[in-house]
């Protein structure tokens, strides 16, 4: 029996090709009834290969691969699979961390910088003819002087403090504990954002994190305040965000990811005061190809040696 790997998505720009030797490759994202094709050759499945924005690798997603051995997951973040089954079934999980830290920092700062300074903004404001009908547009806010407050401190939310730092930003964090860093830790998160300017979510999406910045926590930042979210779209109740984006209750908002990907309410659509990219943190040709090999080592290693270089569970 020919050992088949599913492919949620592609791994561009790099490719599968270094898997075809060894493995039959089946692109779920190209078949026109991918569980249809699950069904089909689930037992011959041995590997998937995920991205954290696809469908759910759910639990009867997994009861579909009775030899399924390992889930190597192009992203950091795997909320996306349901690691109380990979558990019990014994599967190995693996992720690509490290690798995104940078794209991810420098998204979450031009998504300060576009939404403060009105870059965007301003870019259709050229474009659609208003500067010369209506003259200049309207002020934006600096970041330099502000205070950024970092909803966990891991590696993306240290990389990103650095960069804020290189703006002339007095940083804060919060988080479960405190860290070894010349930071000020805030144990409570609406505390924090009473004090911050940005308010950045670079935490992991857990059942905890679900819903964590509210209304309350919105109002607690206020209305010169802006949220920066690269984490998961999980972490805002978008509703509440939604209205205070609306209603002036906070500045504005930075947004690369969402509660429904890749769909978006409409009403975002509208607003000038918020920024929207579709998920584009680690899109860079160099980190997106170091992502893509570290997956395929991850699977060659486990069938090989029986190792993993970035195993989670």
């Amino acid at each position: 029996m020919t050992k088949t790997i599913f492919a949620f998505y592609g791994l561009s720009p790099y490719g599968l090709k270094d898997l075809e030797h060894d493995f039959k490759i089946i692109e779920l994202w190209r078949e026109r009834d991918p569980e249809a094709t699950i069904k089909e050759y689930g037992d011959r499945a041995v590997g998937i290969i995920s991205w954290p924005s696809n469908p759910k690798i759910s639990a009867r997603i997994m009861e579909m691969m009775p030899n399924l051995e390992i889930i190597s997951q192009f992203g950091v973040g795997y909320d996306n699979i349901d690691i109380n089954t990979a558990k019990q079934r014994e599967i190995v999980v693996t992720n690509t961390p490290d690798l995104v830290t940078n794209d991810t920092a420098d998204t979450a700062l031009g998504l300060m910088l576009n939404v403060a300074r009105r870059f965007v903004e301003s870019d259709a404001y050229v474009r659609i003819g208003k500067w010369a009908s209506e003259g200049p547009i309207g002020l934006g806010s600096r970041l330099g002087g502000k205070t950024v407050g970092i909803v966990g401190l891991g590696r993306i939310g240290q990389a990103i403090a650095t960069r804020a730092e290189a703006f002339g930003c007095k940083i804060k964090y919060t988080g479960r504990t405190p860290k070894d860093v010349p930071y000020d830790y805030v144990p409570d998160i609406k505390q924090m954002a009473q004090q911050s300017d940005f308010l950045v979510l670079s935490c992991a999406a857990t059942p905890e994190t679900i819903g964590l910045v509210d209304h309350e926590i919105m109002k607690a930042l206020g209305k010169k305040g802006f949220i920066i979210n690269i984490s998961r779209g999980s972490v805002i109740n978008e509703e509440d965000l939604l209205i205070a984006l609306h209603n002036k209750i906070i500045a504005g908002a930075g947004l690369d990811v969402f509660a429904n990907e890749p769909y978006v309410p409409d009403a975002f659509k509208t607003m000038d005061n918020v920024v929207l990219l579709p998920h584009i943190g680690t899109a860079t040709y160099e980190t997106r190809t170091e992502m893509a090999k570290l997956v395929i080592e991850n699977i060659k290693l486990w069938f090989n040696r029986g190792e993993t270089l970035t195993r989670v569970i």
